[in-house]
C-alpha cells in the first residue's frame, strides 16, 4: 500500500550543527517518529512567498496536512496590536501555514494542528488568540519552559466520540503543555472538543464539517504520552485512495 504523504510545516529558526549556525527549516524527530509510525510519510514543508500566494500548488499534491508547534502567531494575522507580552514571532511562517491551512480545508485534505499549529487553524478560520493567557485569568501554561516531559503534564477534559477522544481518549486525560497564548474567539465552524482543568482553556478544536480537522494544544508527538496520531495518518491514507493517485 502507497503510504499517505504527510506534508509537515517547518519551523524556521537559526539552528546548529556540526560547524554550521545558520538559519534552518526544522522538523523535530518526534513528530516524524510518530508519522511514521502511523503508516505516513513525512515531507517537510520550507516556508515559501509563492506557495503562500498559490497554496494549491504544494496542498494538492498532498494527503495530509501537519501543523506544528513554534513561536507566537503575530497578532496582525488575526486583526490585533501586539502587546508588550506577545514574544518572538515569524510572519513569513504564520502567512506560509495560514494560507496552507485554509487551502487544506478547502480541499478537505486531513490537518493536526499541534500548539501553535491548533491556533494557526483558529485563525485561519477567522478566530483570535489572547496574547499572554496569565492576564486574562488562565493558568500558567508554561511551568517549565523547555520541557515537554512529566514537569509540564496537566489534565484536561476530552468530550467522548471526538476525534481528540482518539488521539488521547475520553474523560479526563493527563497531557503536556508550552505555551502561553490560547484560543479567544471561536474561528468559523470551530467547536471545543477538550479544556483543560481547572481553568476551562480550549485544549482541542474540531471542525466537524470537515473529514478531518483536530488541534490540540499540547504536544502528542512526545514519546511519554503514547498518543498515535493512527487516526490522522489513516484519514490520510482515505483521502489518497479517494484521489486514486499511484
Amino acid at each position: 500500500m502507497t503510504p499517505p504523504i504527510i506534508g509537515v510545516c517547518t519551523a524556521f529558526e537559526i539552528a546548529q550543527w556540526g560547524f554550521w549556525k545558520q538559519e534552518a527549516a526544522i522538523v523535530p524527530s518526534t513528530y516524524i517518529t510518530k508519522i511514521r509510525l502511523a503508516g505516513g510519510m513525512p515531507v517537510g514543508l520550507i516556508p515559501d512567498e509563492r506557495a503562500a500566494e498559490d497554496p494549491a500548488m504544494i496542498i494538492d499534491r498532498l494527503d495530509g496536512l501537519l501543523l506544528i508547534g513554534g513561536v507566537d502567531v503575530e497578532p496582525e494575522f488575526y486583526g490585533e496590536k501586539k502587546s508588550e507580552r506577545t514574544e518572538a514571532t515569524e510572519p513569513r511562517r504564520d502567512l506560509f501555514e495560514l494560507s496552507l491551512a485554509r487551502r487544506a480545508m478547502e480541499q478537505d485534505i486531513p490537518v493536526l494542528g499541534v500548539c501553535r499549529g491548533m491556533q494557526i487553524l483558529n485563525v485561519a478560520t477567522g478566530g483570535t488568540l489572547h496574547q499572554h493567557l496569565g492576564d486574562v485569568g488562565f493558568a500558567e501554561h508554561r511551568r517549565s519552559p523547555g520541557r515537554l516531559d512529566s514537569a509540564t503534564f496537566h489534565e484536561i477534559e476530552v468530550q467522548p466520540g471526538t476525534h481528540a477522544a482518539s488521539l488521547s481518549g475520553s474523560g479526563v486525560q493527563v497531557v503536556n503543555s508550552h505555551h502561553h497564548q490560547g484560543v479567544d474567539r471561536l474561528g468559523d465552524g470551530a467547536v471545543v472538543t477538550a479544556r483543560s482543568l481547572p481553568d476551562q482553556l480550549p485544549e482541542a478544536l474540531e471542525w466537524p464539517d470537515r473529514r478531518y480537522v483536530l488541534g490540540v494544544q499540547w504536544h502528542p508527538e512526545v514519546i511519554e504520552l503514547e498518543h498515535a496520531l493512527t487516526d490522522f495518518v489513516r484519514s490520510a491514507a482515505y483521502a489518497l485512495e479517494g484521489n486514486h493517485r499511484a
